[in-house]
């Protein structure tokens, strides 16, 4: 008879397994994504510099160097190219005076939920991994990196600070769940 021991290192064995297929297959997938994006920017530029070729000299006015500033958008017209064009939206506004966290998504209010909690309690600031562990999430990497990118993503929109690595806390100004101040 095997013991309890012996059951709990072979289970956690297929569990280790299943882990490193879905990191070599996530790997993968980033790979694809990369070359993909990649491929997708050559063609957006493609169709830009044969639109200005295209164009009449007198219609561009700006002469060479109008392709490089305008890529395609989703619709077919041209938007300033910047780092950002090539991104999706973000479902995350930029955040102002007044605004209500009702603008954010669900996952984004829990967020914001937990650090106001934090910052009245005098707590401080708060790990990603404390963050999954109030949410009640299992602490692992996956979970974790996913809350990182939201609350990155939160300190790039003016919601949070990062006043260390790591360590978030609402940004100045704002403070309640009914709005921005």
């Amino acid at each position: 008879m095997p013991s309890v021991v012996g059951l709990l290192e072979q289970r956690e064995l297929v569990a280790r397994r299943r882990v490193d297929e879905l990191r070599e297959e996530a790997d993968r997938i980033q790979a694809e994504l990369a070359v993909a994006e990649r491929d997708w920017k050559e063609w957006a530029i493609a169709r830009s510099r044969v639109g200005e070729v295209l164009a009449p000299a007198d219609e561009t006015g700006h002469g060479h160097g109008q392709a490089d500033r305008t890529a395609p958008t989703a619709d077919g017209q041209a938007k300033e190219a910047t780092p950002e064009a090539a991104k999706t939206k973000s479902q995350v506004p930029v955040w102002r005076e007044g605004l209500a966290w009702s603008a954010l998504p669900a996952d984004y209010q829990r967020i914001l939920t937990v650090l106001a909690d934090r910052a009245r309690l005098g707590q401080g600031p708060v790990t990603c991994q404390e963050m999954a562990a109030a949410f009640g999430m299992d602490v692992v990497p996956a979970r974790v990196e996913a809350l990182r990118s939201k609350a990155k993503r939160l300190v790039a929109r003016g919601w949070l600070a990062e006043p260390a690595p790591g360590r978030f806390t609402p940004a100045r100004g704002v403070n309640g769940p009914g709005g921005g101040s």
